[in-house]
């Protein structure tokens, strides 16, 4: 039911926006970047209760902490890159949000490689 409260809350955030957009564009887009801020916040408070159910379930697994460790990380690129680039097309800047993607792929393909590495010594030594 929380999603009920946030859509709502977006609703009257992006009224606000637009009605401000005309007169002051600067105060609607804070209020939109405040608003952002404000929902990534509170979803961060949600993330700590799957990342540990990540951790229990890697330890019964008895998934190497490596793998988990990089898995949150690429989550966590992602999640802040697609958030500072929403930021940055809310703001007119398409160019900069593209940037901010591009960056955080190449970020996750670095954090993967020790994955990829692992799973390519693996198909290796099941090769006769």
């Amino acid at each position: 039911m929380e999603i009920l409260y946030v859509v709502g809350f977006a609703l009257v955030v992006a009224v606000f926006a637009v009605l401000l957009r005309e007169e002051r564009p600067e105060m609607a887009l804070l209020l939109v970047l405040g608003f952002g801020v404000l929902i990534f916040i509170l979803v961060l408070g949600k993330m700590g209760a799957v990342i540990g159910l990540f951790r229990d379930l890697s330890r019964l697994a008895r998934v190497d902490e490596l793998y988990l460790t990089t898995l949150l990380k690429i989550l966590g690129i992602a999640y802040i890159a697609e958030f500072g680039a929403q930021i940055c097309r809310d703001a007119g800047e398409g160019t900069i949000a593209s940037k901010i993607e591009m960056v955080g792929k190449i970020l996750i393909l670095v954090l993967a490689l020790p994955i990829f590495a692992a799973i390519m010594e693996v198909i290796v030594r099941l090769l006769p």
